[in-house]
């Protein structure tokens, strides 16, 4: 399949709708808030950090930066309307209404809210377009729009981070009448929005009190930008002449959980733009965490989400490579990870003790030494129980990295001398 060519969206949702519905269903996915159902769905992604790679399901598409995007943006955009679907979706019939049904709200959605990107519902001969052809050029020219501006790191991570807030407003969109009041106010969410984005970048890249390089190219990123309007101009040329105080950036839509994690995590990758996290950035970062609604727990699991994402798609980040280094990354993880097992050791000892075939390979691994297949089903039920830690309902686990060595540091010591009867 090429996302290149002219009915890629069919393609795509043909191979879409071999996957079971369970996988929409899933409990680890499906969660009893929508919000959290929709992190848990995207997080992994990258689209929330501008960052695009294939979880396992999608590995067969192309590897090009753009394709990626488009079936990434198709994907989130379904998955937004799922998620928000007040019954989950029980046979494959339903499924593929809903789906036809969301991407018809995609070509109302992007012609009434994106002028930029409208498309005309007819081609030049006066034939009615399908909702597929509508959306498929819907899309095709929102990454072509976002792609012009990839040619440094700092575009590349401000514009592909946008289409996040492209599913946010579709998510609230979709339960509303599109009339021409409806379609205003969400117009001037979409600019307050965008524009937030920039005020929590500045804000994030002023946290240590010296501009970087790479954080000075910010300005010039944002003057070039065609979407912002002469004031705006001025107000983001003062912002990094003088830095601009947490208190001042006055989010809109404050009650949404899943924006909240948005803007921190959109200000914890630029604050890791210089390789280091000092300690007054970390402040910064937890005065923001605080002004957002959020604790230091969910700073905490905003770390780790990051951190698990970019160990699990190292090799496919070449952007993040030069910023962050492997081995720092793996040990901010890992001791993260362990502070949170070591403090629900109670429910993993449960789990542990509820397992008998866990027992007993755990047993047989501290007297001689297991086969592969043993050590595979003994990382896989690890991982498992691992998954019973609260925090991980919401937080993806990054599997790949996750081997049996990594986990065996993860768990607290004594756990298994201690939980095995």
């Amino acid at each position: 399949m090429k996302t290149g060519t002219k009915g890629w969206l069919k393609d795509y949702l043909a191979i879409r709708q071999e996957r079971s519905t369970d996988d929409f269903n899933d409990s680890a996915k499906r969660t009893s808030h929508p919000e959290h159902s929709l992190y848990r769905v995207i997080q992994p992604t990258g689209l929330m950090y501008g960052l695009s790679v294939m979880e396992e399901a999608l590995q067969d598409h192309p590897e090009e930066q753009k394709d990626r995007l488009k079936i990434l943006l198709a994907e989130s955009l379904i998955s937004s309307s799922i998620v928000s679907y007040e019954n989950p979706v029980t046979n494959p019939a339903e499924l593929e209404a809903l789906v036809l049904k969301t991407l018809e709200k995609i070509g109302t959605f992007y012609n009434s809210i994106f002028p930029e990107v409208a498309t005309a519902t007819k081609t030049l001969l006066g034939r009615k377009k399908s909702p597929i052809e509508i959306a498929e050029q819907i899309i095709d020219k929102r990454i072509e729009y976002t792609a012009k501006f990839a040619d440094n790191f700092w575009s590349y991570f401000f514009h592909n981070s946008l289409l996040f807030l492209d599913v946010f407003i579709f998510g609230q969109w979709i339960h509303t009448n599109a009339d021409r009041i409806v379609a205003d106010f969400f117009r001037y969410e979409r600019d307050e929005l965008r524009f937030s984005v920039v005020k929590v970048i500045a804000a994030a890249a002023h946290a240590n009190r010296e501009i970087s390089f790479e954080e000075r190219r910010l300005y010039d990123l944002f003057i070039e930008s065609a979407e912002l309007s002469s004031e705006r101009r001025k107000e983001t040329k003062k912002i990094f002449d003088e830095g601009f105080a947490v208190e001042d950036i006055n989010l809109p839509s404050e009650h949404s959980w899943i924006l909240k994690k948005f803007f921190l995590e959109i200000s914890i990758l630029t604050i890791w733009a210089d390789k280091k996290v000092e300690k007054i950035e970390l402040d910064f970062l937890k005065r923001f965490c605080h002004y957002l609604g959020l604790s230091d727990e969910d700073l905490e699991n905003s770390m780790i989400a990051i951190e698990g994402f970019i160990l699990e798609h190292w090799s496919a980040l070449e952007r993040l490579q030069d910023r962050r280094d492997f081995g720092y990354v793996s040990d901010q993880f890992i001791n993260r990870v362990a502070r949170l097992a070591d403090k629900n050791k109670t429910k993993l000892t449960k789990y542990l003790n509820d397992n008998p075939e866990l027992t007993e390979l755990v047993k047989k691994g501290r007297s001689q030494e297991l086969s592969a297949e043993e050590k595979e089903r003994l990382r896989d039920s690890l991982v498992i129980m691992l998954k019973t830690i609260p925090a991980f309902v919401v937080i993806p686990l990054p599997q790949s990295f996750l081997s049996l060595p990594v986990l065996l540091k993860i768990l607290p010591r004594n756990l298994f001398a201690e939980g095995i009867k």
